[in-house]
């Protein structure tokens, strides 16, 4: 294999940008990158740029008549009322310069990711400008245009007739990839977030199972406000594993969305850096395990790209190529250069400091809530294999 892992980049990424303060920024992306390079942790020869998805590659998911939308809304043919039909022009999704290139860019960088771990010309593929996980059938949501996901997991299914596991991390359900695939059997989604009660889109409880001859094959693990790396965790392994054990699949998809962190501005949940070295780890063992080391690794939310993006992205690529960090301390000349840049104070450190939130008074109820839920995802598959 001539390339173990690949990087999927070019700055025309950065294109996908909202308006104004819009809190979706992909100069996370930029960050990221930047700090693997600065430790020597990438080469060029290892970043593959991405392509312009064609229409019949985003027809694979998308409503003709919304893809048409997007192109009149970036050419300004479409008046506000129509754009609202398709979630465009919204105080989350409103339209932007290039709007449809640049998210069918976004589109085509995941199936590139996908045809070099597909056709064996990579392990592993890592493409932080994909993991638009919202975006519905007929309509753009939760600042997500195009859904990468699905169409890439559409293209493996029918160029490849593979089994697709897809995980996602999000601190957001997964609800565009679920409801794509739902009544299929040939794709596993599993979505582990914090629940929707009081969190966008509001879906993902543990009873959305899929439907018809999908049935079984959507797991939701929605985790109560304030959860802890420890319960985030234990939630996180025992399910994944015995879901990947029942599903066998042949490539692994993971969204690797970077907002169920403490410092999120636009979640409620309370892990640290833990949970972001161990979810590439035991992706990448769920990977070899069944998949022969096939894994797609995308990007997703994450809105302190200060704090925490570069840190959680930049650990992907760390395991996928299996790079030594000599220490816990960040490069001095990364943090040097960007702090001019930064509206807060960025972190040294790879691990975060002990304490950096007040305990949480409900801490044991958390937990044991978590532990509940769980159990009753995996009960399904408990009875399933009892008969």
């Amino acid at each position: 294999m001539a390339n173990k892992a690949v990087f999927i980049y070019s700055d025309e990424l950065l294109n996908y940008r909202f308006p104004g303060r819009h809190p979706f920024n992909q100069k996370r992306i930029q960050l990221t990158l930047d700090l693997l390079r600065t430790l020597n942790a990438i080469n060029d020869e290892q970043i593959i740029p991405p392509r312009v998805a064609s229409d019949e590659e985003l027809l694979l998911v998308h409503d003709e008549r919304f893809i048409h939308a997007v192109k009149k809304a970036e050419n300004g043919q479409i008046n506000v009322d129509h754009l609202f039909n398709y979630g465009l022009g919204t105080e989350d999704t409103p339209v932007f310069p290039k709007i449809h290139e640049a998210s069918a860019l976004v589109v085509g960088g995941t199936l590139v990711a996908a045809e070099y771990v597909m056709e064996g010309k990579a392990n592993h593929a890592l493409h932080l400008g994909g993991g638009l996980h919202h975006s519905l059938q007929g309509r753009a949501s939760g600042f997500c245009i195009y859904n990468d996901c699905a169409v890439a997991i559409r293209w493996i299914i029918d160029r490849y007739d593979a089994k697709v596991l897809y995980i996602d991390t999000d601190a957001h359900h997964g609800d565009g990839v679920q409801w794509a695939f739902y009544d299929n059997p040939n794709v596993c989604t599993v979505s582990i977030h914090e629940t929707g009660k009081y969190l966008f889109p509001g879906t993902g409880n543990i009873y959305e199972r899929g439907y018809g001859k999908g049935y079984g094959y959507s797991f939701n693990i929605p985790l109560e406000a304030f959860t802890e790396d420890e319960s985030w965790l234990e939630a996180y392994e025992t399910a994944v594993w015995e879901i990947a054990d029942y599903f066998k699949p042949d490539i692994l998809i993971t969204q690797n969305g970077a907002d169920a962190h403490y410092y999120d501005p636009l979640t409620h949940l309370s892990t640290t850096m833990k949970i972001y070295r161990k979810i590439p780890q035991v992706s990448k063992q769920i990977a070899e395990t069944y998949c022969k080391g096939r894994w797609v690794a995308l990007g997703g939310g994450g809105y302190d790209i200060w704090r925490v993006v570069p840190r959680a992205w930049a650990m992907i690529w760390i395991v996928m190529t299996g790079f030594q960090l000599q220490t816990d301390e960040l490069p001095k000349k990364w943090l040097v250069k960007w702090q001019k840049e930064a509206d807060v104070k960025l972190p040294e450190t790879w691990d975060d400091p002990a304490n950096i939130y007040p305990p949480i008074p409900r801490k044991k109820e958390i937990e044991e809530k978590n532990r509940q839920t769980v159990d009753k995802v995996l009960n399904f598959i408990h009875k399933k294999q009892d008969l």
